[in-house]
């Protein structure tokens, strides 16, 4: 039998897609970046004379690194300022950073599409520079936010552990951003065919070539936060957890069905995954969260964060699957035409499949974790954290190791100390106890 509960936390933390850590967590560049003797050479170097024509330059580089190392949010922040500034030049649609904030290839509205009166947009290459100018921008919010309003308020909220502070910071931004694009995208379908999940709009108006301004921006910037999430989790600054495998394979399978199918016109598809996984997310990001917080509601809401959860990623995508394998030929055109954008074909149906089933596979596995973690803290009442705790000891004490100063004085000074307390143990004279009964017999103490 186990032991019984004494907290309201769920005793493991929940696995998922919003595990993805931000830069200012890995614990390997925050140790690089803030061990105090690593702070202290760099704050040397600013004050070591050099000459007149390489100081300002070399203080400034110096300086700059500091300040970036302890805010990992600057760096992205200077790369906005810098494309901001050069669009402010020349404030124009042909200025080419035009494209990097604004959606481009406008067209005027199409009377037979869902939005006849609504200016369209078309696709194009400068669509990857809105991607990449929202990467900055997503790594901007992410690691301000995380930094200088999230840790604050895990501190406030009494998260003492290191690597909780740092996960607390992690998932509350991820439920913010989910909280955001979750009910964007319910919108963004609402004005479509397709809603609630009708996937036989899917195939009726294939190919859509073009759509409105709130689609493509909400298709777009879902494309520059996986990518910003794809890039930190490629970077493995950190000690991978146990399902680092199957989070990579979520992003690659994720960032290839999101360029697949914006490159060939079946986005319609994309927005329901998308809407299934955002809601999905969101619960999943709060749920962490009050678990990081030991709140007695956590049970509750993981109960039913996991309906949620069975709902979107495994009845509405088993019915998206489904659809593909019973409509994707028999409704709407069936070729393959380069020359009309046409891609409606077996090839396409196939690699649409092996990918949506991949992701599902992917939901399958984390739903398996999640029901072993309620299991337990339903029935057994175990609160040992298999993972979460493990790596807590591990990077906490990884982490004082990085970074406490040690002096190059303190181990000779802790030998000396040593062979004299030794040296007065065996000088001191030893008593002796007399025995009351039979002969004297001397004990030393």
């Amino acid at each position: 039998m186990g032991r019984p509960r004494r907290t309201s936390s769920l005793g493991e933390d929940i696995r998922g897609d919003t595990s993805a850590p931000g830069i200012s967590t890995m614990s390997t560049s925050h140790a690089q970046a803030t061990t105090p003797s690593a702070s202290r050479s760099r704050r040397r170097a600013l004050t070591k004379p050099r000459p007149a024509s390489k100081s300002r330059a070399r203080s400034f580089f110096t300086w700059y690194r500091e300040i970036s190392y302890r805010k990992t949010w600057i760096n992205p922040l200077v790369a906005m300022v810098l494309v901001v500034g050069g669009y402010r030049l020349n404030p124009t649609p042909e200025n080419p950073l035009h494209a990097c904030m604004f959606l481009s290839y406008p067209e005027p509205p199409d009377p037979t599409s869902h939005a006849p009166t609504e200016k369209q947009y078309g696709k194009g290459m400068r669509d990857f520079l809105f991607v990449l100018f929202y990467t900055f921008f997503f790594s901007f919010t992410r690691e301000f936010l995380m930094q200088e309003v999230l840790r604050p308020i895990a501190i406030w909220c009494g998260i003492v552990k290191k690597s909780k502070v740092s996960r607390f910071m992690e998932q509350t931004y991820t439920a913010i951003y989910f909280s955001v694009f979750g009910p964007f995208g319910l919108y963004v379908m609402s004005r479509t065919p397709i809603w609630y999940f009708n996937t036989t709009a899917f195939y009726e108006g294939y190919p859509h070539y073009t759509h409105t301004a709130d689609f493509k921006a909400y298709y777009l910037l879902q494309a520059a936060y996986w990518s910003q999430q794809a890039i930190v989790l490629m970077l493995q600054l950190e000690k991978p957890r146990k399902d680092f495998k199957e989070l990579v394979l979520h992003h690659i399978v994720t960032l290839s069905l999101i360029g697949l199918s914006y490159r060939f016109h079946f986005t319609w598809i994309g927005v329901s995954v998308f809407v299934t996984h955002d809601i999905s997310d969101f619960f999943l990001a709060t749920s962490k969260t009050l678990n990081y917080l030991d709140h007695p509601f956590t049970g509750p809401y993981f109960a039913f964060f996991i309906l949620v959860w069975i709902y979107m990623r495994h009845y509405i995508n088993l019915k998206v699957i489904w659809s593909i394998l019973t409509e994707y030929e028999t409704i709407g055109v069936w070729e393959l035409n380069w020359v009309t954008q046409v891609y409606k074909c077996r090839i396409a149906q196939v690699i649409t499949g092996a990918l949506l089933g991949s992701l599902q596979a992917v939901n399958l596995f984390w739903l398996w974790l999640i029901l072993k973690i309620a299991w337990r803290y339903a029935v057994t009442n175990i609160a040992q954290d298999e993972r979460s705790d493990d790596e807590d000891e591990e990077e906490e004490s990884s982490e004082s190791v990085e970074t406490e100063y040690v002096s190059p004085f303190t181990l000779p000074l802790k030998l000396l100390a040593k062979l004299v307390l030794i040296q007065y143990e065996n000088s001191s004279p030893k008593p002796e106890i007399a025995c009351e009964d039979g002969p004297e017999i001397k004990k030393k103490i």
